[in-house]
């Protein structure tokens, strides 16, 4: 998508990403976006961690415990199963 895009914003303030611009940006349902302003305008950005002033192990993981408290079960399992990839792909053969 080459060409600007103009979206009139709503009475809540809000904008539709293009899927296109969301499926380049890798962005999908339920990602932390980061909003910011540089220069005057608005920056939209896919974030992985909050960046929050405390990122401590204890804090990462209270945060993940109440997301996960909010999923469904069919994404709790599917979670689940992404974290146990994960942890088997960096050696963790005990999992």
């Amino acid at each position: 998508m080459k060409k600007p895009v103009y979206k009139v914003l709503d009475e809540k303030g809000r904008v539709l990403i293009p899927l296109e611009m969301r499926q380049k940006a890798e962005m999908e349902k339920g990602d932390i976006l980061k909003v910011s302003i540089n220069s005057g305008k608005i920056v939209i950005s896919k974030v992985d961690i909050l960046e929050v002033g405390k990122q401590d192990a204890e804090a990462v993981e209270a945060y993940v415990n109440a997301a996960v408290k909010t999923m469904s079960h069919e994404k709790q399992v599917a979670l689940a199963a992404r974290i146990l990839s994960l942890a088997q792909q960096e050696g963790g053969k005990d999992c």
